[in-house]
Parts: C-alpha cells; structure tokens; sequence
C-alpha cells in the first residue's frame, strides 16, 4: 500500500474527528484554551481550527487524491 495513501487516510481522519469533537464536546482541547491566550479568543479560535481541522482535511484529500491518480 502506497505510504501516502496511509497517511492521507490518517491526516483526513485527524481533521474529520477534530471536526467532530469541536462540534460536540469542543473542551475537550485543552491546547485551545492555551492558544486562546497566546492570541485572544478568536484568534486562539482560527488558529486552532485551521491546524487542527481544516489543513489535517486538505492534505489528507490531497494526498489521498496524489496516491489514487498515481495508480501506486
């Protein structure tokens, strides 16, 4: 099995389960609160969604995307 594949399914999988626990159990994050008072809170917010949801997502479909049409 392609290496990129596996980490495309495991960094797509990341994002999608943060995304789940921010919509249901969002104090959970504990490095949330850190960041929320590094950068204020909705600072803290954004960064903390695009490291840990949106950019775990976009490069687990595109790594995912890369292996399939690589046909590896």
């Amino acid at each position: 099995m392609d290496r990129n594949l596996v980490l495309g399914v495991f960094a797509l999988g990341y994002g999608l389960y943060t995304l789940y626990v921010r919509a249901t159990t969002p104090e959970k994050f504990g490095k949330l609160a850190a960041m929320k008072k590094q950068w204020g809170d909705r600072g803290g917010m954004i960064v903390h969604v695009v490291g840990y949801t949106i950019l775990p997502i976009l490069l687990g479909g595109v790594l995912i995307v890369t292996s399939l049409m690589s046909g590896s």
